[in-house]
């Protein structure tokens, strides 16, 4: 059972993308309202980082008021920076955006191994608010998505196309949250506490790995150095 949570796991890091591809630009150069839907949907299924962070938020959750609580800060915050940022074009470095994101995963990994409490003597922030904080940042990573497929796809975004995204993320998270909660029960009974020790290692593991790419393809990624250059000026 742990090697095939372990595989569940780091099948995200290894086999799936939520960059924007040549063929999701061309798709949504005429899109309708229902493609964008989709392109939502795909997006956050697809997005191993929000993966890895909701399975970090709802891992050790038992209750539906719980589950209720945490699920509906984390989609508030992620709905408020989505929508107001991409209509209102702002945005910023992709690679510091996902990098803060995958900061997160290794934040929620370590909050649930109760790493503050091991390591540092003091209890953690309020998880209710760090949630929502995270939200917002992975709004914001989506929200820069969205805004590269408008750039590349020379088309400039409606309300009701950025509510039509915003739709299909939340469509998609429902879908993810699924299976991350057929997962959990899966694993809960005699050995739940060895298993959720070593999963959340592999949260705090994969998070690492994620950051070191992002910041790695901020410094050596010509293409957005021009782009601050570009910004500075």
């Amino acid at each position: 059972m742990k090697k095939l949570l372990l595989l569940l796991l780091c099948v995200p890091l290894i086999g799936w993308s939520h960059d924007v591809s040549e063929s999701t630009v061309k798709d949504m150069t005429d899109a309708s309202l229902i493609d964008f839907i989709y392109f939502g949907a795909e997006h956050m299924v697809t997005g191993y980082d929000h993966i890895l962070f909701l399975i970090g938020v709802v891992f050790f959750l038992s209750s539906y008021f719980d589950i209720f609580k945490f699920i509906t800060s984390f989609t508030i915050a992620h709905c408020i920076t989505l929508i107001f940022a991409t209509f209102y074009g702002i945005t910023a470095n992709v690679y510091l955006i996902d990098a803060v994101i995958a900061f997160s995963v290794i934040y929620k990994g370590f909050e649930n191994l109760d790493g503050f409490k091991k390591y540092f003597s003091i209890n953690p922030p309020n998880l209710i608010l760090m949630v929502f904080i995270f939200g917002l940042i992975h709004g914001f990573g989506l929200s820069t998505k969205l805004q590269e497929v408008s750039v590349a796809s020379d088309i400039n975004l409606s309300l009701s196309q950025i509510l039509s995204f915003n739709i299909g993320v939340e469509f998609g998270q429902i879908a993810v949250l699924i299976i991350v909660f057929l997962l959990i029960s899966m694993i809960k009974g005699k050995f739940f506490d060895k298993i959720s020790k070593f999963s959340n290692w592999i949260l705090v593991v994969a998070g690492m790995s994620l950051l070191v790419y992002q910041l790695n393809g901020y410094f050596t990624d010509d293409y957005h150095e021009e782009e601050n250059k570009h910004n500075e000026e």
